[in-house]
């Protein structure tokens, strides 16, 4: 275990002590206590602010975290999935930010109803609220591993004190909070990521260009295998494949990125926003690949400094730089940004969560006329609810081998089948309810088949679990699309010879 001098200990409590007061302060704020103030910050917020908030929410600590540990382990394979974000930003301008800013809703799955019925919205927000349950646990486990090691905490306190710092504020200050905390927090990991880059190639013995020898004779630079005809590794295509339809689903029809799109001004505030906060991702991963190839050169021009302890878990070598190569004070800031990015992601999916809770349950199936101290109730009570759900899911995550195996595997099966409905209902005006209810029965059975029942039953070519959003989504709107080309043909048939 590394310690941490008392300086950096001051400051990173301090900061988190000062950013959960800053988000709470939101409560004391005019307004705060309507329902649309809560929900959409009343749309009155800055483009460069909500741009900042989907930008944190995309990132969470896990990325900072994970994305150098790949590098550092292997190459810039992963790196693949930030460069299908462009495709994903635009299809979302182009198509969802008018679509859901249109809407008379703050719900992104109300449009599901519209155009296939009830059961299309339940199903959606259900899945959506299970996804994001999953994602709060393991995001505060997989935070509370490397804090652990740098201050000693038990695991499960700090994923007690996560949920209940991220609880305060969400509860208290709404989207505004969320939206202002992700801001800062946006801001603060930026600066923390390019000091780490240049402090590593400061302190090569021989430069950058040292750097670049070591990691190209390793072929740390290589975006992966080629090939054509493997669909069963992380080659490019498949990773692009992966990143294409997971990030339209996260630009396109996840509510934390569709109420960020509500939040805004106007439509152009929306659309400015939206591409500012997506595209910021492409080059701060870069810094992150960077980052963790810089550390392989740094350790391995300088072996002596790199503990045999550490460097068994590769996922420690960036806590462990973090805490014995960067400046006093400046450690301690870092690593409260990292717990913020944690706690900010959790902030979004508490929030949107609640939303969903009150506009998609309570409103719509239980008491439509609901007075505004109702709403709030429900908002407040979601928040909670969901907030314990979350720890919970976190604690559970203690006793699974591989957390991120875990989320990976729970958020193609859930979640999967929703982007595939979405583009069925925005690009088949034919498609109706018969037809998307069999392509969503097919589409889930293909996710479920490959990520769980694939070695029992397998193919002549084996096919990665990434591939499950991807092949899941097509395979509903294919069929949706062919049974209503098809079953409407053939009733305007019927029609006309009548």
């Amino acid at each position: 275990m590394t310690h941490l001098p008392l300086t950096d200990l001051l400051v990173f409590v301090a900061y988190m002590a000062g950013i959960t007061l800053f988000g709470c302060s939101f409560y004391f704020r005019k307004g705060a206590n309507a329902s649309e103030t809560f929900t959409s910050g009343g749309g009155r917020l800055p483009a460069w602010a909500v741009g900042l908030s989907i930008f944190a929410t995309f990132v969470s600590s896990i990325s900072f975290l994970g994305l150098p540990a790949k590098a550092y382990t292997g190459n810039w394979n992963a790196f693949v999935f930030s460069l299908s974000i462009p495709v994903a930003a635009w299809m979302a301008v182009r198509f969802f930010v008018p679509l859901y800013r249109s809407l008379n809703s703050v719900s992104a799955y109300s449009y599901l109803e519209t155009r296939f019925g009830p059961w299309a919205r339940v199903y959606a927000s259900l899945c959506y609220l299970v996804t994001q349950v999953a994602r709060m646990g393991t995001i505060m486990y997989l935070l509370a591993l490397p804090l652990n090691a740098l201050l000693g905490w038990s695991v499960p306190m700090i994923i007690v004190v996560t949920g209940a710092g991220t609880l305060l504020y969400a509860t208290l200050g709404g989207i505004q909070a969320v939206v202002w905390t992700d801001a800062i927090q946006g801001i603060i990991l930026i600066g923390g990521t390019v000091l780490c880059l240049v402090v590593l190639l400061v302190n090569m013995p021989g430069g950058a260009s040292q750097a670049w020898e070591l990691a190209s004779a390793a072929d740390k630079f290589s975006l992966g295998s080629w090939s054509l005809s493997d669909w069963g590794s992380e080659t490019f295509w498949v990773c692009l494949l992966y990143g294409v339809f997971i990030n339209l689903q996260n630009y396109g029809i996840d509510q934390n990125y569709v109420q960020r799109y509500l939040t805004a001004r106007s439509h152009r505030d929306a659309v400015r926003s939206t591409l500012f906060g997506s595209l910021l991702y492409v080059p701060v991963s870069f810094l992150f690949f960077a980052i963790g190839t810089s550390m392989y050169a740094f350790y391995q021009a300088q072996p002596d400094l790199l503990p045999p302890a550490v460097a068994a878990r590769p996922d420690q070598v960036l806590p462990y730089f973090i805490v014995q190569g960067l400046p006093v004070g400046v450690t301690g800031l870092l690593i409260a940004s990292i717990f913020a990015a944690g706690m900010s992601t959790v902030a979004t999916s508490l929030n949107s969560g609640a939303t969903i809770l009150l506009t998609d349950y309570y409103v719509r199936h239980v008491n439509p006329r609901a007075s505004e101290r109702q709403s709030m109730r429900v908002l407040h009570g979601g928040t909670v609810t969901l907030a314990l759900l979350g720890v919970g899911c976190a604690l559970a995550m203690m006793r699974v081998r591989s957390a991120l195996d875990a989320w990976w595997m729970l958020s193609s099966v859930f979640s999967g089948g929703m982007l595939g409905l979405f583009l069925l209902g925005f690009f088949s005006r034919k498609a109706r309810n018969p037809e998307a209810a069999l392509g969503a029965a097919l589409g889930v059975s293909v996710i479920a088949w490959i990520c769980l029942f694939q070695e029992r039953w397998p193919l002549p070519v084996a096919l990665h679990k990434n591939l499950a959003i991807v092949l899941g989504t097509t395979a509903i709107f294919l069929t949706g699309f062919v049974l209503a080309a098809v079953l409407r043909r053939g009733s305007e048939g019927i029609k006309e010879g009548k």
